[in-house]
């Protein structure tokens, strides 16, 4: 006859088998999103101390020796993208400023009209949360834009939005929006405003090229923008978040460029890129956005060419043919 446990023993071992059994899906569910919390972008978007023209240049001082994103990557695999896309963050007392570098070697646009969807163009894109809100911003090559302001349903009424009369829910052009391609967000669904105009915005685009002539190569364009903090106040307003930001203070934003064409086979391109990838075919999750943290350190003047800050307008070319 072999040894025998201890009733005990196996009641341990059952209840033990039991509450793994619990918890595991519990533990697979600790962080929900479809990209790696720990592998989210991190960026110190530091003061500038000169003055900026939004004509789409990025030419100023500030500009020349600002930090850049690293090159922007797969929307879904985080693979680096077929041309180098950059994107940086500047700020003052009165203003938030954000600058694409946008490699092309046809430089392409469509649509003119105001809020004409975008997303049907090559483009760049800005998101920007609060704590219960987040705006999103697209421009094409011709500076064209649209933008929409999205509200979390379960706080509309909690965090105030439903007291302001611009979040009228019976507004036209106000619907209901539960994501693209992510849609079981633990949040749940949204209220999207696509008759928003963020108060006060400036942008620009400058192309290096010719515009829609394929007959000879771009270089690329570069686009601008400008918001004055007063106009972020309805995404502040939740958690009574500091405009100007305080030092050390942290918003999330994600920052993109989406483009009608694919590189060619056996590469995996998505045809969406960022700077902070959400492996899933949807920008609209604001805990994947890049953590940008900002300092009231000023931007320092730098001599010459150095990773991530620019000497010239596309430093980070890769060379041609691309190694896989």
């Amino acid at each position: 006859m072999g040894l025998q446990r201890p009733r005990s023993a196996w009641l341990y071992f059952a209840v033990a088998a039991l509450v793994a059994c619990d918890l595991m899906p519990a533990l697979s569910q600790a962080w929900p999103f479809p990209w790696p919390e720990d592998r989210i972008a991190r960026y110190t978007a530091r003061r500038t101390s000169s003055p900026i023209v939004i004509d789409g240049r990025l030419d100023e001082p500030g500009w020349e020796s600002v930090e850049r994103s690293p090159r922007f990557a797969d929307l879904i695999s985080g693979r680096p993208g077929m041309h180098d896309t950059r994107a940086a963050v500047l700020w003052d007392d009165m203003y938030l400023y954000v600058g694409y570098w946008v490699e092309e070697p046809f430089v392409e646009a469509t649509l003119t009209q105001r809020d004409a969807p975008i997303y049907q163009n090559n483009d760049v894109e800005l998101f920007i949360a609060g704590r219960d809100a987040y705006y999103e911003f697209e421009m094409n090559a011709f500076g064209t834009i649209y933008e929409v302001f999205f509200i979390w349903e379960r706080e509309f009424e909690s965090s105030g939005y439903a007291r302001r009369p611009e979040f009228d829910r019976s507004g036209p052009g106000v619907r209901p929006f539960n994501g693209v391609g992510f849609r079981q967000h633990p949040r749940g669904p949204r209220i999207g405003y696509w008759n928003w105009d963020m108060p006060g915005l400036e942008s620009a685009v400058h192309v290096d090229g010719t515009i829609n002539d394929h007959k000879d190569r771009d270089r690329g364009w570069t686009a601008e923008l400008r918001i004055p903090w007063r106009s972020l106040e309805p995404l502040a307003m939740p958690d009574a978040r500091a405009l100007p930001p305080r030092d050390g203070d942290e918003w999330r934003m994600d920052f993109s460029r989406f483009n009608q064409y694919k590189e060619a086979a056996p590469a995996k391109d998505s045809g969406g890129w960022a700077w902070s990838p959400h492996g899933v075919w949807d920008s609209h999750i604001p805990e994947l956005f890049t953590r940008v943290r900002f300092s009231t350190e000023v931007v320092a003047s730098i001599n010459g060419p150095s990773p991530g800050r620019p000497g010239a307008r596309y430093p980070h070319r890769l060379p041609q043919p691309r190694q896989r």
